[in-house]
């Protein structure tokens, strides 16, 4: 028997409902927000993310799906939605618009990397992109609509974590320092972080094994060492959050696993002791759009997984609800029925009313058992007599009483 490849999973109707949930909630807020609808091909030229991510973090490392087509061109499935987006805005001249531009996208996401819980290989994202302004303003309204949806969706239990990691000013001298701090661990770091020292030293701080905890609980803080403007647009940021009274925790050990970031980043945990996956997680990256072409443009936005949403409201048994069911359920009885059934249910769904008609020869006791089970709030039931008078059986299925109801009545009766 063949199964869906490992790190991904089918959507079957009975999860439906979260996701439903999920979006709606998503594209209601980002509509009182201002942002706007967007949608980028699931592939890309491989060079738009090995640019923007860099070398150094594992998603160029070890988790792209790279390939190439027909034509030799290497493309790669979209490894995360904040460079299409801005590829986006280039390609198509977004820039010459009232700036910021404000964008939202849900699409999926592929990294190769161990599946665990809320983790796959093929996951799906909501995300926001700002793109356009510098204000810290902009920032604090970007964490505001971060949290209001985590608390539409019925989340409440999580922190928000906050830093700065400077700009090409700042930068330089932190890593120095923290170069010069982790030079005295190398030999206990991990074989990654031993890479990243070389590579990528900010992602030293992220690394979640216990051998190079130590190294980061003593390591230099990055806002000891940040500029006059980052320092004057971080404490902004922090003030505005205060102003909107949005709790945040400072957390100086909190980078991004993307290269792109500059000044605020931020991420969005779980309250619930060890936890280690965020909920949620931006931060502003001034920078990408002029790596990709274009001209200084300052940005801000976050993304949030899914899959790993839907674990959170499921281990909070969050109200989630649930699909709409049918109304009724048309049960018949013999070939005249049937066709009185099939022109019914016809009628009702013109109607705008949802309607599950039974097929096979099941008896009635059989079709309604199905009705039953559907949690429909009708059986309409079509029998000889019944297509002999032009009328049906309507029985609520929630107190067994039912009518006799002319069949031109039907859709009258229902829409009640």
């Amino acid at each position: 028997m063949y199964k869906a490849p490992r790190g991904t999973s089918d959507i079957l109707p009975q999860e439906q409902a979260y996701w439903k949930y999920i979006e709606e909630k998503a594209a209601y807020l980002c509509q009182l927000y201002g942002f706007q609808p967007v949608a980028t091909p699931i592939f890309e030229d491989s060079q738009l993310f090995a640019r923007t991510i860099s070398g150094g973090t594992d998603i160029v490392d070890k988790e792209m799906y790279i390939f190439e087509d027909r034509s030799g061109q290497k493309l790669a499935l979209r490894a995360e939605g904040t460079a299409p987006v801005c590829r986006a805005y280039l390609e198509h001249g977004l820039f010459n618009l009232s700036q910021p531009v404000k964008l939202y996208y849900i699409g999926p996401a592929f990294r190769y990397e161990r599946p665990q819980a809320g983790r796959y290989r093929q996951h799906h994202q909501f995300g926001v992109e700002a793109i356009g302004s510098a204000d810290p303003a902009l920032d604090a309204e970007v964490i505001e609509l971060a949290q209001r949806f985590l608390l539409s969706l019925g989340l409440s239990r999580f922190y928000i974590h906050l830093n700065s990691i400077g700009c090409n000013l700042c930068q330089p001298n932190y890593i120095e320092a923290l170069q010069h701090h982790y030079s005295g661990y190398r030999a206990h770091l991990c074989p990654d972080c031993q890479t990243r020292l070389l590579k990528n030293p900010l992602r030293l701080l992220d690394c979640k094994k216990a051998s190079c905890q130590k190294a980061a609980e003593t390591a230099p803080k990055i806002l000891d060492f940040l500029c006059p403007e980052c320092q004057s647009h971080f404490q902004s940021v922090q003030q505005y959050l205060k102003t909107l009274g949005i709790p945040f925790k400072l957390n100086h050990r909190l980078v991004r696993g993307l290269d792109y970031y500059t000044r605020t980043v931020f991420e969005v945990v779980p309250q619930k002791e060890g936890a280690q996956s965020a909920l949620l997680g931006g931060g502003r990256y001034d920078n990408l759009i002029e790596q990709l072409g274009g001209k200084p443009t300052p940005a801000v936005g976050f993304a949030s997984g899914i899959e790993r949403l839907i674990l959170n409201l499921k281990e909070e048994k969050a109200n989630t609800p649930p699909l709409p069911k049918p109304v009724a359920c048309i049960a018949y009885l013999g070939e005249e029925a049937k066709n009185e059934a099939i022109k019914l249910a016809s009628e009702l769904r013109q109607a705008g009313i949802a309607v599950i008609k039974t097929t096979g020869d099941k008896s009635l006791k059989g079709q309604l058992r199905q009705a039953n089970s559907l949690g429909t709030n009708y059986a309409i039931i079509i029998g000889e007599r019944e297509v002999r008078a032009q009328s049906a059986i309507l029985r609520d299925m929630m107190n067994n009483k039912q009518k006799i109801v002319p069949l031109s009545e039907i859709t009258a009766a229902l829409s009640q």
